[in-house]
């Protein structure tokens, strides 16, 4: 089965890594996204603020590959701090609903010691399904 790799066209360069494949039948997978920019830099050093960017890096990798946020089922998220994923439900809520609406996948929360890029507090990587 044949794939195309999917990055924005004004992004840095992914190295090591893809930010998103899509596959024959439409099958969109990013990798994980962090909370810095497409310049590869960390505008926010809090975690809704990260949160925000990873998902609008998210949007931005669905829409690329010619879907919309409506066409994402899954996603899993990776955080550094329950206390204050917990404490901040209701930006976390907000944030998240200015970015993807109310469109709710099927989602996970996985509690980690800590990211790749040490400056981030989380990582989210969702799969969508783009039949157009």
């Amino acid at each position: 089965m044949a794939h195309r790799i999917i990055n924005p066209p004004d992004w840095a360069p992914a190295k090591g890594y893809a930010n998103g494949v899509l596959t024959e039948d439409g099958l969109l997978f990013t990798g994980g996204q962090i909370g810095w920019t497409d310049r590869q830099e960390f505008e926010a050093h809090e975690f809704v603020g990260q949160m925000a960017q990873a998902l609008k890096n998210i949007r931005t990798i669905v829409e690329t590959a010619g879907g919309t946020v409506a066409d994402i089922t899954r996603m899993t998220w990776y955080i550094t701090d329950k206390k204050e994923y917990l404490s901040r439900q209701r930006e976390v809520g907000a944030a998240y609903r200015e970015i993807f609406g109310r469109h709710f996948p099927a989602m996970a929360v996985v509690v980690v010691s800590g990211l790749i890029e040490d400056e981030a507090l989380v990582e989210i990587e969702a799969t969508a399904v783009i039949r157009r």
